[in-house]
C-alpha cells in the first residue's frame, strides 16, 4: 500500500516504522468501513474514524509538526478513504493555529483532546465573498469588554455541523486590510454560532455553512494579538499545504494499483488488456507522474523538517503537480477500466470524485503557480548597487 522505499533519501529511520504501522491500521481499521455514499452517512462515519485515528494518535505528528510522519500519514490514509484522510487533515489544520499561538491553558486544554480523538476541529477561513483572497474577509469581530462579539458567514466549512471546536477568522479593524485579520477559537456550543445548512460534495464529505450574530468569544480565545490572523492563517496553511499533495499520491496510487488490477485480469481481443501497447503506454505515464509527484512531495517536506526558512516554493510545486498529476493518473484509471469504471462502487470512480476538491482547497493550482512564478522572478533580481 504505502511504500516509503521510493522517497527514503528524503525520510529518517524513524520515518519508516511509522509508515507500517498507519498501512496496518488502515488495513485493520479503516479498510472494513462500508464506503459513504451520501453525506448522512459521511457525517456518522467522520466521527468513527476520528475515534480510529484518535487511538492511534496520528496528530501527534503535527504537535510539533513532523511534515513528513503527516503526508506519509495522509499518503496511506487517501489510499484507502479520502475521508479518513479528511479527517486527519482537519484535525491538524484547525489545532495548528491554537499550537503556534494559542495562550499556555489553551494549547494544554484543546490539543490533547484533538490529538485523542476527543474534540473534533475545523478551520473557518472561507466566506461567500472571501476564498483565495483572504484579506476581503468580512466577518467582524467587535471587542467588548472583556469578549469580542462575532458577526458574518463562513461558507465550505468541513465539519462544520460535526466540529467541536473552529478556528476562526474575523475582521478586528475592517480598515486595515490583511494587517486587520484576527483568529479565534470559538466552541461549537457558543450562542449566536450556527450551523446554517449542510453542502454536499460529489464525494461526500462533512461540509457546510456557519452564521454568526452577535456571537460572544472571550478574549483569552483570540490567538495571538490583534492583527495576527493573516500571518497565523498563512504560516498553518504554509506548513500543511505539501501534506495535501501526499493525500493526492496516496489517492493515485491507489488508482493507479485497481487499474493495473483490472488491465491483467480483463481479456479482450484474444488476451488480456496489458499486453496492449497503448495500454502500457498509459500505465507508464501513470507511472512516472506518480514518481515525479512523490518526489516533489517529500523534497519539500523534508525541507520544511530540516527547517529551511521558507518553503513556499517547493510546497507550492509538489501542491501543484501532485494534485494536477493524480487527476491525470486517476482519469487515465477510470478509462482503463472502461464502463467498470464510472459505476458507484468502482473504487477509481470514487477517487475520480474526491481527487477534484484537492486541486482547489488550502490555495488552487493558480494561486500555486503565481507563488511558483514570484519565487522564480525574484530570484533573477540583482540586489540594488
Amino acid at each position: 500500500m504505502l511504500d516509503p522505499s521510493a522517497v527514503g533519501a528524503f525520510l529518517e529511520p524513524r520515518h519508516h516504522p511509522l509508515a507500517a504501522s498507519v498501512t496496518e491500521l488502515v488495513r485493520r481499521e479503516v479498510a472494513p468501513l462500508p464506503v459513504a455514499h451520501d453525506d448522512a452517512t459521511a457525517r456518522r462515519q467522520a466521527r468513527a474514524l476520528l475515534a480510529v485515528l484518535g487511538g492511534a494518535r496520528l496528530a501527534a505528528h503535527a504537535h510539533p509538526l513532523d511534515l513528513r510522519a503527516c503526508c506519509l500519514i495522509r499518503e496511506a490514509l487517501a489510499w484507502e478513504s479520502p475521508l479518513a484522510d479528511e479527517v486527519f487533515a482537519l484535525q491538524c489544520l484547525g489545532s495548528t493555529p491554537i499550537a503556534l499561538a494559542g495562550s499556555a491553558d489553551l494549547v494544554a486544554t484543546v490539543v490533547p483532546k484533538v490529538v485523542s480523538g476527543e474534540l473534533m476541529a475545523a478551520f473557518a477561513m472561507t466566506e461567500p465573498d472571501a476564498g483565495s483572497d483572504v484579506a476581503s474577509l468580512s466577518t467582524r469581530a467587535r471587542r467588548d469588554g472583556d469578549d469580542y462579539v462575532l458577526d458574518g458567514k463562513k461558507t465550505l466549512i468541513s465539519n462544520a455541523g460535526l466540529a467541536d471546536f473552529y478556528t476562526v477568522f474575523a475582521k478586528t479593524d475592517p480598515e486595515a486590510g490583511h494587517r486587520g485579520i484576527s483568529c479565534f477559537v470559538v466552541e461549537a456550543a457558543t450562542p449566536g454560532l450556527r450551523f446554517e445548512r449542510a453542502l454536499e460534495l460529489s464525494a461526500p464529505h462533512p461540509l457546510g455553512d456557519l452564521a454568526f450574530e452577535g456571537c460572544r468569544v472571550p478574549a483569552t480565545r483570540r490567538l495571538g494579538a490583534e492583527g495576527d490572523g493573516f500571518r497565523l492563517g498563512m504560516a498553518t496553511l504554509d506548513a500543511l499545504r505539501t501534506t495535501v499533495a501526499a493525500a493526492a499520491c496516496g489517492m493515485a496510487a491507489r488508482a493507479m494499483a485497481e487499474a493495473l488490477d483490472h488491465v491483467e485480469r480483463r481479456h479482450q481481443f484474444g488476451g488480456p488488456l496489458a499486453r496492449l501497447e497503448l495500454v502500457q503506454h498509459k500505465l507508464a505515464a501513470m507511472a512516472m507522474e506518480l514518481a515525479a509527484a512523490r518526489l516533489l512531495v517529500y523534497r519539500a517536506a523534508a525541507a520544511r523538517d530540516a527547517g529551511a526558512p521558507r518553503v513556499s516554493l517547493e510546497c507550492a510545486m509538489a501542491k501543484a503537480y501532485a494534485t494536477e498529476a493524480a487527476q491525470r493518473i486517476i482519469d487515465t484509471a477510470v478509462q482503463l477500466c472502461g464502463g467498470r469504471g464510472v459505476l458507484r462502487d468502482s473504487k477509481v470512480d470514487q477517487l475520480y470524485r474526491a481527487i477534484r476538491p484537492l486541486r482547489i482547497y488550502e490555495g488552487t493550482t493558480d494561486i500555486q503557480h503565481i507563488v511558483i512564478a514570484r519565487a522564480l522572478l525574484k530570484a533573477r533580481q540583482k540586489p540594488a548597487v
